[in-house]
């Protein structure tokens, strides 16, 4: 059956999803370790989405494109490297000659490009699982200075402690500052997420889409997991050290996962309760400890290695925190966004044993250097008070309550960019243009001024070009489930609909997993406030009120942290747009840097919006080849 809209045909299957509230999450598929047991070899061996799936089975067996038919131009080729064990930092080198750094920059132009299938590519040459880890695990050659002036910015250079991670495959000169999650010894120093320059690791805790971590002191929370991968990112020292992940996982995926650690006995889980059906656990984050004190990680990665590689991601590093003196106050170390509280509220949320011992660490450190406020979602049902602790919600009391009014405000942009979307229902008016846009307008606005001003909303999310463009090609759209079943019920959203476009950090190539939401002046030039998080745009992340609006219902774990100018000094109420490649170096204090292009770019007549679930066979992606998800 074929579905006439206002981008294209698209095929549409005969069964819809009965969980179409959960369509914007990563939902894992459980079948990776039965497959493998019976010899198959083309699924990840982690829990993962049925998208993700499908991304990785293309790139372990793709599709050649054999139209024989189009022009002779070859689509850019993405240089890769092979494996370099023990590199340390994932840094681009120097070794990229001019000609490759040019076509890594390519733009995408308004015609149709067609494209002969490149004769031959590294990612095409990957004919068996050993080969295809050896390109998802390759590694960059990195200097001691490079390493240093990295690690400069995460001790204080980034004014914001907003970081992107790492992409393979663009020019080092936009890799300047960006960091990654492995951590290994460069020059007798330790440098990456996991081996921090002259801190010994006591222990981790991990945060993120559906689980957790303990490392001697890590803490980790996530929702696709590769726990042989993770293990490998720490520094050989660090990789006895307790580790504990706090997962989503039921019934055959939390078996998956506990399967994968069986090898690590420092390894143990705690399982996040869902009660609500659909929801996932989608927070990121991880609480590290050291001896010296404290850090705290906010970021949009899955641990596996595809989110870590040629995908746009973002990163807040919180200061290192020192521990108080031992006769401090239970008060003591909170920050002026109430950031200490805040982070214990939402870790209380998962009423868990084993994470007791996570919220007596934070309260015995000093967080009062913290500049940004946490913002959250946790599933339940809330009413009174309860209402404005997370969700939207939470975002429109914190914009109420502390940003500063900007004359004529309340006609500026928003913009919301995202790699996922869930149901909005039949229009605007039943959640996205109504209860969710007065969220995202409430400082320096009344409900009046909202019903009779008509805002902009500008949402940016892949096209098909994009995709097919991308430094992956079409195997990128696995990190983008947007479903054609809940796609055809809302066609009226795609008119909101922008493209990506990211030249300013020169990774318009690398997929977006990044979660971001600001609002504008209309010359672009100024933003109000700015969100990075882990929250799609659904309802199930962002929250739905019921009973008339006494209630708030939220399916899933979230968790982003929002810049407002006030928490930084600025009393204008606003930030100046960075316009210069990302970080923004000594302009930093007043310049934020957004990590894509400002103004958004309007889908045109031709532009279709990603959809993972439908095949695309018209033209090659960069490698040659076509998609084709089952």
């Amino acid at each position: 059956m074929l579905q006439e809209g206002a981008h294209g045909k698209w095929a549409i299957s005969s069964s819809d999803e009965s969980a179409e509230e959960n369509s914007d999450s990563e939902k894992p598929c459980t079948s990776s370790l039965s497959d493998a047991a019976c010899g198959k070899t083309s699924d990840p061996q982690y829990p993962c989405s049925e998208a993700r799936k499908a991304a990785h089975k293309r790139k372990a067996s793709p599709l050649k494109f054999t139209d024989t038919s189009l022009s002779t131009e070859s689509p850019p080729a993405v240089k890769q490297r092979p494996s370099q064990e023990g590199s340390g930092w994932c840094l681009s080198s120097s070794d990229e000659e001019p000609e490759d750094q040019h076509n890594h920059a390519h733009k995408e132009t308004g015609k149709e490009e067609k494209y002969d299938v490149p004769k031959e590519h590294p990612l095409n040459l990957c004919k068996d699982d050993k080969l295809l880890e050896n390109v998802k695990e390759e590694e960059y050659n990195v200097t001691p200075s490079e390493a240093q002036d990295t690690w400069d910015l995460v001790t204080g250079g980034n004014h914001f402690r907003f970081f992107l991670t790492k992409v393979s495959g663009i020019e080092q000169n936009y890799n300047s500052g960006a960091l990654h999650i492995k951590g290994e010894q460069v020059a007798s120093t330790r440098r990456g997420l996991l081996g921090e320059s002259k801190r010994i690791l006591i222990f981790t805790l991990w945060v993120f889409l559906n689980a957790f971590c303990f490392l001697f002191l890590t803490y980790k929370f996530n929702y696709c997991i590769d726990v042989g991968w993770l293990v490998r990112q720490y520094p050989q020292e660090f990789r006895k050290k307790p580790l504990l992940i706090v997962h989503g996982e039921k019934r055959e995926s939390k078996a998956e996962l506990i399967a994968q650690a069986r090898p690590y006995e420092n390894i143990s889980f705690c399982q996040a309760k869902l009660d609500i059906a659909f929801g996932t656990h989608h927070t990121k984050m991880m609480l590290l400890l050291y001896e010296e004190g404290l850090r705290v990680v906010i970021h949009t990665s899955n641990l596996i290695a595809e989110d870590w590689h040629q995908k746009t991601q973002g990163i807040w590093l919180s200061p290192l925190y020192p521990r108080l003196p031992k006769e401090a106050s239970g008060s003591a170390g909170e920050s002026a966004t109430n950031f200490k509280s805040d982070l214990i509220s939402y870790l209380a949320a998962y009423s868990s044993p084993a994470l007791k011992e996570w919220i007596d660490l934070i309260q015995e450190h000093d967080l009062s250097e913290t500049r940004v406020y946490l913002l959250g979602s946790t599933p339940g049902r809330f009413q009174g008070s309860d209402k404005e602790k997370w969700g939207h919600l939470r975002l429109r009391k914190l914009l109420k309550e502390h940003a500063v009014s900007v004359p004529a405000q309340e006609c500026w942009p928003l913009v919301g960019q995202f790699s996922s979307i869930g149901s909005m229902g039949a229009d605007g008016s039943k959640w996205l243009c109504s209860e969710f846009q007065e969220s995202l307008v409430a400082a320096g606005s009344s409900l009046t001024t909202f019903r009779k001003c008509d805002v902009p909303i500008h949402l940016v999310y892949p096209t098909v070009n994009n995709v097919r463009q991308s430094l992956e090609g079409y195997p990128a759209g696995g990190s983008l489930p947007y479903s054609i079943q809940t796609a055809q019920k809302q066609l009226w959203l795609h008119s909101y609909f922008h493209k990506w476009s990211a030249e300013v950090t020169g990774r318009t190539h690398a997929i977006p997993h990044i979660k971001t939401y600001m609002r504008l002046s209309p010359d672009f030039q100024k933003i109000s406030w700015f969100l990075v998080t882990s929250a799609n745009l659904s309802k199930a992340a962002w929250g739905a009120l019921e009973k008339n609006g006494s209630q708030l219902m939220i399916r899933s774990y979230e968790l982003g942290v929002l810049f407002l100018p006030s928490a930084f000094g600025l009393d204008k109420g606003y930030f100046h747009v960075g316009r210069k490649k990302f970080p923004e170096g000594k302009d930093s204090a007043t310049y934020f840097p957004v990590p894509y292009d400002l103004p958004p770019e309007q889908y045109g007549s031709k532009d279709q919006p990603w959809i993972w679930n439908i095949p695309y066979t018209d033209a090659p992606d960069t490698h040659g080849n076509m998609w084709v998800p089952s």
